[in-house]
């Protein structure tokens, strides 16, 4: 229980009490006050927006935050890490030995035949740092001696949702802050105009992978939810109901927020409801988007060479390529964390036609972020995450005489990163002749948490939140950093 919280029991007398309580106002603000646990309150900086006062903990190597969300599970064998025996055993089960006692999603987990299916498209050496990489990916190979590709990464999750919950929160249940909020809260903003957090979606354009996109996916948790993701609308307006009506000024909006604010402020020093707070904050966030944001979406001053490498979706509002775009100008108006989520790669039964349209659709506005980046100086304080859920099986889904497809795989998948403190130019971690078991350097979900806090100036095991009784972090009870990624 905070200070503001204790003060404020003290000032509600009993008619305060009962007066309020019968419109149950009064009860939801009791709550609020007398539930010290659940109320999560450890600093009286809970309410600022500057961060806690004793973050960051070293001098971070990145200032800000770029995930490219890859949902639905991209193919570490067809993308990342090309496996010679597979093409030697085509069509011949993966043996026992390597299975071992996997788990698997209910879709695969009780096959008779494990039938090997190699890359489907060849690998190259890209960069003078020789990266072997997919002939999908032609542009993120471009920018090999940038990356570090991670090839060990592995988790317990086997479906999406707890997947994407599992990296996003540090839980496959849903309820925990996103590591956005975290970052949000413990660091605070860089800038007014425009919120710390925000997140934008899209998907292929045939909608082939099915899977939605939660709102606790940048939730805050218990955190106050001020320091959850905004989220961007992919059609119509960006950022809705940012003009004002017809007849009202920006004069006599800015007095109408004025009074409104300190009605709020009236209601906040009496029942010390941090969401009050959170919607003072909000009111003012909107006023001042309706000027960052039409700013932000307008195009008219990139160069003909940037909108060319985005791609011909570069100015299709709702598509990956414009989202990438924005999520540019956003980290270069002081945007600490932006989070962009694409669905499209969950390949069961399209393999053979569906992954090679996403990459195209995907990894050349994905590398493009990372040029003008280094371009702009900002490449080097920015860190860049590129990955999903998990990976793909190395045996083939569908008819066992000729799959066509690949199930869910998270033993063991393939990430990349840039930027912001990542040793570039290099690959961490190995796999079996398989693509199955990790030989070497394993980088669990907890581990690459602890390594992004790292990078951020954070000590992973620091940054917590007392709720329900315990205090919480972004890797639980878990994480270690990963020392071979960094610079």
């Amino acid at each position: 229980m905070n200070e503001l919280q204790r003060e404020n029991i003290n000032r509600v007398n009993r008619r305060q009490l009962f007066g309020t309580a019968a419109s149950g106002i009064g009860a939801a603000a009791l709550s609020t006050l007398l539930q010290s646990e659940s109320s999560g309150a450890t600093s009286k900086t809970d309410a600022k927006e500057n961060g806690l006062p004793d973050l960051p903990h070293f001098a971070p190597r990145a200032k800000r935050v770029i995930v490219f969300w890859q949902g639905g599970g991209p193919s570490h064998i067809d993308l990342f890490d090309d496996k010679p025996m597979l093409r030697k055993m085509v069509g011949k089960n993966v043996p026992d030995s390597i299975r071992g006692k996997t788990r698997l999603s209910t879709m695969s987990s009780g096959y008779a035949k494990w039938p090997c299916v190699p890359t489907i498209k060849p690998h190259r050496n890209y960069g003078k740092c020789g990266m072997k990489l997919s002939e999908m990916l032609p542009n993120v190979g471009s920018i090999a001696d940038d990356i570090c590709l991670v090839r060990s990464m592995n988790t317990e999750a086997v479906n999406h949702a707890p997947g994407v919950t599992f990296f996003m929160t540090g839980s496959q249940v849903p309820g925990r802050p996103s590591m956005g909020a975290w970052l949000s809260y413990g660091l605070g903003r860089e800038t007014d105009d425009l919120p710390t957090f925000v997140v934008m979606t899209s998907s292929d354009k045939g909608k082939t992978c099915g899977q939605l996109f939660f709102d606790y996916y940048w939730g805050a948790g218990f955190l106050p939810s001020r320091f959850q993701g905004v989220r961007f609308r992919n059609t119509g307006d960006v950022v809705p109901y940012l003009a004002n009506p017809p007849g009202v000024s920006k004069a006599a909006r800015r007095a109408l927020l004025d009074d409104i604010a300190a009605l709020n402020r009236a209601h906040l020093a009496d029942y010390g409801d941090p969401e009050i707070d959170t919607r003072i904050a909000q009111y003012e966030m909107a006023f001042k988007m309706q000027s960052s944001v039409p700013d932000l979406v307008d195009f008219s001053k990139e160069s003909k060479t940037t909108l060319e490498r985005y791609g011909p979706n570069a100015l299709v509002k709702g598509t990956y390529a414009n989202n990438c775009l924005i999520a540019r100008r956003l980290l270069e108006r002081g945007v600490r964390f932006v989070q962009l989520m694409h669905s499209g790669w969950d390949q069961h039964r399209n393999l053979y036609t569906q992954l090679a349209e996403q990459c195209f659709d995907t990894e050349g506005p994905s590398a493009a972020v990372v040029k003008d980046l280094k371009e702009r100086g900002m490449l080097d304080d920015t860190l860049v995450v590129w990955g999903g859920e998990f990976g793909r099986t190395p045996f083939g889904q569908g008819p066992s005489h000729k799959p066509n497809g690949r199930d869910h795989f998270g033993k063991a998948y393939s990430w990349w990163l840039a930027g912001g403190g990542v040793k570039p130019g290099t690959v961490y971690g190995a796999t079996d002749d398989f693509g199955w078991n990790i030989t070497e350097n394993p980088v669990h979900v907890h581990d690459m948490q602890a390594t992004l806090l790292k990078l951020c100036g954070i000590n992973h095991e620091r940054l917590t939140y007392r709720y329900q009784g315990r205090q919480y972090r972004l890797t639980d009870v878990h994480g270690k950093i990963v020392k071979g990624i960094l610079a």
